[in-house]
């Protein structure tokens, strides 16, 4: 791994790191770090320096487990972001991390695929969204020159954009409820299968309430 990238290296990062190499597959965890390096330089071009406008060891546990919900042990019954947000408290805990830094990490992933929201909240919260959004959508021009280049020698792409999708869809086809209606997760399903899925008027419908019938 390149240290020069100038990942945190409090214990506390250094086992996270460790941990989200175990927990995920590579393309995801090298996703997990670009996150944080280009979340921390998008900051930067903000105006807003690490460990003095925000805490950078919360904004590197946040990209390293904002998809750890992907992962085999945190697959559970709801969306991903929930699920790892959920995963990451609990890993947290048992490295004795305080309640209050634990949820600022809980929203970071949690929101992390609403970036307008995100980007209403602190630094830390709000980085991560753009980092995981920078990685897949942005792209080199955006960045100082030769920097995209030592990012990815020593965290390589590995069809990172292709592994989120079928990991997402994957989970989803075995357990739908990962992929309500009208979020991405339910889109990408639909795009896959060809399915259909429910209007707006079908599910108003579904719950009883009967405001498609009579007179306004």
């Amino acid at each position: 791994m390149n240290h020069d990238l100038g990942l945190p290296a409090t214990q506390l990062a250094r086992r996270t790191l460790a941990h989200a190499r175990s927990l995920l597959p590579a393309a995801l965890f090298h996703h997990s770090v670009r996150t944080y390096l280009y979340g921390r330089l998008l900051g930067e071009q903000r105006g807003l320096r690490p460990d003095h406008d925000y805490d950078d060891e919360l904004l590197f546990l946040g990209c390293l487990l904002h998809d750890s919900g992907l992962s085999a042990e945190g697959n559970g019954d709801q969306r991903f972001e929930l699920d790892g947000a959920d995963l990451a408290v609990r890993f947290l805990r048992e490295e004795g991390v305080a309640s209050d830094r634990r949820e600022v990490v809980w929203d970071a992933i949690a929101l992390h695929m609403d970036r307008e929201i995100a980007e209403r909240k602190r630094p830390e919260i709000a980085l991560v969204a753009l980092g995981a959004g920078f990685d897949l959508g942005g792209g080199p021009n955006r960045l100082p020159p030769g920097y995209a280049d030592r990012v990815h020698r020593a965290h390589p792409r590995l069809r990172a954009a292709a592994v989120l999708h079928d990991s997402i869809v994957n989970q989803a086809l075995e357990n739908p409820r990962k992929a309500p209606p009208f979020t991405m997760q339910g889109e990408l399903v639909r795009q896959a299968t060809g399915g259909s899925r429910p209007t707006w008027e079908q599910l108003a419908r579904s719950a009883g309430w009967d405001d498609y019938e009579g007179s306004p």
